[in-house]
């Protein structure tokens, strides 16, 4: 049943598919003109092969010479030689070449078809087999005892005990790394280097060796009853003679009384 139309019905509405409407349980046409019933699809066969008997004695394949006549082959322009001439008589930009080629015509020497004396593919042995190998079919007896999933059952069981024996079984610990703190605990103090040798009389040598008082200075210089260790020098004497330094310790001395400390150098006692 075709769809009715409202209006006027022109060509173009059979050939734009834009236009066209698809009948009912039918594809949609292309709106493509198709020839009559008496057009002959394919091309003419010219080669007369001879009928069965010309087919089983011998096979005759089409081929360019026997098909097309050499006269009416077209020759092809051979442009390498073209241009090997054009250099030789001089000629090298693109403009010269191509006046050159509008002059001059070289043609190449007609070839025959490759196709047509091609020889024909190797045929296989007959004895071969195509495709993928079938697997070896398994014991119907086996199928029948049900043993593949007897056999699944007993691995899934295996690896359970597996797994419950791996979770008794004492979880033990690596090598720790040891940090900064465990490697000092381990280490060792270094060992105190051995002082080099020296004499006894400069082995207790102390800061300052003089009397702390000017009675006893005063004294021990008279009477000469200092030791060999008191009458050592200080490693360091700010002092511009003997003298200055007597009497600094003599105001140091005299004032110490008023100060607090055993050694009397705090604070004044006088409030």
């Amino acid at each position: 049943m075709e769809t009715s139309h409202v209006g006027v019905v022109r060509d173009s509405m059979l050939n734009n598919p834009l236009l066209i409407r698809p009948p009912l349980g039918k594809s949609k046409s292309r709106g493509l003109s198709c020839p009559g019933s008496d057009f002959v699809y394919g091309t003419v066969t010219t080669i007369q092969d001879g009928g069965v008997a010309e087919a089983i004695s011998s096979w005759h394949t089409p081929s360019l010479s026997s098909s097309v006549p050499a006269h009416h082959r077209k020759a092809v322009r051979d442009f390498v030689a073209l241009n090997r001439e054009g250099v030789k008589s001089g000629l090298v930009t693109a403009k010269e070449l191509q006046q050159y080629r509008a002059t001059h015509d070289i043609r190449r020497p007609a070839v025959p078809n490759a196709a047509a004396h091609r020889s024909a593919p190797a045929r296989p042995p007959r004895d071969i087999g195509f495709g993928v190998s079938t697997r070896n079919s398994a014991p119907i007896s086996e199928l029948l005892e049900y043993r593949y999933a007897q056999r699944w059952l007993e691995e899934q069981q295996a690896k359970d005990r597996a797994l419950l024996a791996g979770q008794h079984k004492k979880v033990q610990l690596g090598k720790i790394q040891d940090t900064r703190t465990t490697l000092l605990r381990k280490s060792r103090p270094p060992e105190e280097a051995q002082s080099m040798w020296k004499l006894p009389r400069f082995q207790h040598v102390r800061g300052s060796m003089l009397p702390q008082s000017p009675h006893s200075l005063s004294t021990g210089a008279c009477c000469g009853q200092w030791s060999s260790e008191q009458l050592i020098g200080p490693a360091l004497d700010t002092f511009r003679d003997p003298e200055a330094r007597k009497r600094a310790m003599a105001a140091h001395y005299s004032d110490s009384v008023a100060r607090r400390g055993p050694l009397g150098q705090g604070t004044y006692t006088v409030d």
